[in-house]
């Protein structure tokens, strides 16, 4: 009965992991003439996102966010995935090290506050 178990619990493991991989929130970030197309993104807090960096230009750029701990070569006319990792309220620069001109931000929001008949 123990084997049969354990094939059983592996099972509901894995699919519970890739079900919450299929729901990981994605959003895009493009590249065009050396530029971030949004210079803010906004994310929810404490959620791991996927973002899928699109460089619409013929010659590489950066990803790069010390904030975030992340930098990724985008080579021209392709695109990279990144996830973030959960992150706390607050404001993380990101930019191009090929062309420091191009920055941005991602900006992670409070959750709203629930509303509760509690006493103050």
């Amino acid at each position: 009965m123990r084997r049969q178990l354990i094939p059983l619990a592996l099972f509901a493991v894995l699919a519970v992991g890739a079900t919450a991989y299929a729901e990981t929130p994605t959003t895009h970030l493009i590249i065009k003439d050396r530029v971030f197309t949004v210079q803010e993104l906004t994310l929810p807090a404490d959620t791991q996102v996927k973002l899928v960096v699109e460089n619409q230009d013929r010659i590489p750029a950066e990803f790069e966010s010390y904030d975030l701990s992340r930098e990724v070569v985008v080579p021209g006319r392709s695109s990279i995935v990144v996830y973030i990792a959960p992150l706390a309220p607050g404001r993380y620069n990101f930019f191009n090290d090929f062309n420091h001109a191009a920055q941005g931000w991602v900006v992670v929001n409070a959750p709203a506050e629930s509303k509760t008949g509690g006493r103050k």
